[in-house]
């Protein structure tokens, strides 16, 4: 079926656009990448949403190819997809909303899982606070919470013994987020050191600072942000720590509809 309607679409290109062979052919080849990337997520091109296909314009990105290159590729998908939605295939474009790299926007940012350990082993865990910011790191990185849903977070949203979150997401739903052994084994240690932090002090909130008070959004970002830059990375945010955790679920073979559950997609 995908092949049937990438044919078809380049046939329409030769005959009704009048397109050069040659131009033909390096629509196909782009179009074979869109088929092939889908083909290794289990999807077809036409049940792609913009999620997935945002994830592949960042995997030709990641894959070495010039801002110009994906741009190129961006509009060979794009016209395939209006193509399909014209001639009654697809109901929707999914490639609406989709920026091209060169369109003054840039891609998704994301870190490699070198750059995630480097930042991972930032903080220096002979201390209470330490502790803590390892902890909240790496579950950001092993959950992809949004910061808001991070700080938010109390000590009944951890589940230890089924390694299971619950966390509220945009819109007030609630949505359950397997935690990796990785993460929990953190969790388990910063009980000792969140003690440590509240000094006496009562709270409810899973993630404290000295004296008790609710950690925020700001300081976590500023957090994030210092201990990025101590370890040469730039433009970390928990938002590309979301990317990254998505991104590395993805290309380890992860189902996209889970993936877009866990992010509360």
């Amino acid at each position: 079926m995908a092949r049937d309607l990438i044919r078809e679409y380049l046939l329409y290109l030769q005959v009704e656009k009048g397109l050069a062979g040659s131009s033909v052919e390096s629509y196909r080849g782009e179009l074979e990448k869109l088929r092939a990337w889908a083909t290794t997520h289990r999807l077809a091109p036409q049940e792609l949403g913009q999620e997935e296909l945002k994830q592949f314009i960042m995997s030709l990105s990641r894959g070495g190819l010039s801002p110009r290159s994906v741009s190129r590729a961006l509009s060979t998908v794009r016209g395939f997809y209006r193509f399909l939605l014209v001639d009654g295939h697809q109901t929707t474009d999914p490639t609406a909303n989709l920026v091209s790299p060169q369109g003054g926007q840039k891609l998704p940012r994301f870190l490699t899982e070198d750059e995630v350990a480097q930042l991972l082993n930032a903080p220096d865990i002979s201390t209470a606070g330490g502790v803590r910011d390892r902890t909240l790191i790496e579950l950001l990185y092993a959950t992809g919470l949004r910061v808001s849903e991070l700080v938010s977070l109390t000590q009944g949203s951890i589940d230890l013994d089924r390694g299971l979150l619950t966390c509220t997401g945009k819109g007030s739903k609630q949505r359950q987020v397997p935690v990796g052994r990785g993460a929990l084994d953190w969790l388990l240690k910063y009980q000792s050191a969140r003690r440590a932090l509240l000094s006496g002090v009562e709270s409810n909130r899973l993630f404290v600072a000295a004296g008790g008070r609710p950690l925020t959004r700001q300081v976590v970002w500023t957090t994030l942000h210092r201990y990025a830059e101590g370890v040469g990375l730039r433009d970390v945010s928990p938002h590309v720590l979301r990317h990254s955790f998505a991104t590395h679920l993805l290309e380890h073979g992860a189902d996209t509809r889970s993936v877009q559950a866990m992010l509360g997609h």
